[in-house]
Order: structure tokens, then C-alpha cells, then sequence
């Protein structure tokens, strides 16, 4: 995070705020080498107070498709208890 004076902000807000918009820099602005705010990016994705109405939102599955999920699940969780764990790095 760069120290901008609040002057410097003011005489370039638009050139700022896009650097903050399309590079996802952050900025702390200072008057007089006194920190007083920050200018950064939003977080991106979902807010979580928006979980409840996206669970909402999904499709409801069958009973039948309930069931088949749920062996699904167990399937593959017993064959990762038996897989092998290997380092991705080793060439």
C-alpha cells in the first residue's frame, strides 16, 4: 500500500481511482505524514449476509438424487482414505 498526500489525490482522483478499479491498488492518504484513510479495492465475490438467499436459489434435488449424491460422496471419500499422496513437485 503506497502513501499518497491528499492533495495528490485531489488533483488525480480519476487516475487514482482507476488504478484502484483496474490494477487493485490500495492507497493510504496523508496530510501532513499523518495517515487518515485508504483507498482500495472492494473485496470481490458474495458478501456472506447473501449465503441464505443464494442456498435459496438452488435447485431442490429428488429424493432419489439426494441418495445418489450421498453414495457419490462416500465413494469418493473412501478412495481418497486409500489414495497414495504424492508430491506434485517431484518431477
Amino acid at each position: 500500500m503506497s502513501d499518497v498526500t491528499v492533495t495528490e489525490i485531489a488533483r488525480h482522483f480519476a487516475d487514482y481511482l482507476n488504478r484502484v478499479a483496474y490494477r487493485r491498488e490500495s492507497f493510504t492518504l496523508v496530510r501532513g505524514k499523518k495517515p487518515l484513510a485508504e483507498l482500495r479495492p472492494l473485496p470481490a465475490g458474495k458478501r456472506l449476509s447473501e449465503l441464505p438467499a443464494l442456498f435459496a436459489s438452488l435447485p431442490r434435488l429428488s429424493s432419489s438424487e439426494a441418495t445418489d449424491f450421498a453414495d457419490d460422496l462416500s465413494s469418493a471419500q473412501a478412495e481418497l482414505a486409500h489414495a497414495e499422496v504424492r508430491d506434485a513437485w517431484q518431477s
